[in-house]
């Protein structure tokens, strides 16, 4: 039998927890707790007018409010279905490269949620670890686009793997050293949550330190 597709995995894993956890669990998330997080993934695949209020704001958040406001209406294991459900049809191409670190990060900000932000063991994220290590050598500069001149060497620290890509050339450069999970958590804005450690010179150390990340 094949395994699941990392995404997939992750969504179903995500929409396992938020049921048993209920609507009204911490999340990484600030603000938010397990209900806000799911009107705020049904509104990114489903509702095409708000969902640029996401990532654009400014005119789009008006919309964005409205449709999130509707949308915290229904009823929590109705949202947590349609999660899972997964996107719409004429999304479904797309779905690993939208969804893989979207949901990856959203298990986590559930997972770790109520304090507790020990990874998740090794020996169950192998397939998932090798996923998200590809997606960051072809995403690191995206997500690492506030740093401007300063550069970035990730390092890839798994048990069993050690690899190294330069995500952004620059003077200084700092590495960032982690599991990809925790690498991505860490340029996704969960600094806190994040188990990484950088080294490099103080000025680079502060850069990535202070830098906002994310998409």
């Amino acid at each position: 039998m094949p395994l699941t597709a990392p995404h997939r995995a992750e969504r179903e894993a995500l929409c396992d927890l938020m049921i048993a956890l209920g609507p009204d669990a911490p999340t990484l998330c600030q603000g938010w707790n397990t209900t806000d997080l799911a009107a705020h993934l049904v509104i990114r695949e489903r509702n095409l007018t708000a969902a640029p209020g996401i990532i654009f704001g400014g005119p789009f958040s008006a919309i964005l409010r409205r449709a999130t406001e509707r949308t915290i209406q229904r009823p929590y294991p109705e949202l947590v279905a349609m999660i899972r459900s997964g996107p719409p049809l004429w999304l479904r191409p797309f779905d690993r490269a939208m969804n893989l670190m979207e949901f990856y990060v959203h298990h986590e900000d559930v997972r770790r949620g109520s304090g507790d932000m020990t990874p998740r063991p090794e020996r169950e994220t192998t397939e998932l670890d090798d996923a998200l290590w590809s997606l960051l050598c072809h995403r690191g500069r995206l997500l690492t686009r506030s740093l401007g001149a300063v550069g970035l060497n990730l390092r890839r620290s798994n048990e069993a793997i050690r690899d190294e890509r330069l995500v952004r050339k620059g003077t200084p450069t700092a590495t960032l050293s982690g599991a990809p999970g925790e690498l991505i958590l860490y340029l996704m804005g969960r600094r806190e949550a994040a188990q990484v450690t950088i080294d490099g010179s103080p000025e680079a150390i502060r850069a990535i330190s202070t830098a906002s990340f994310g998409m």
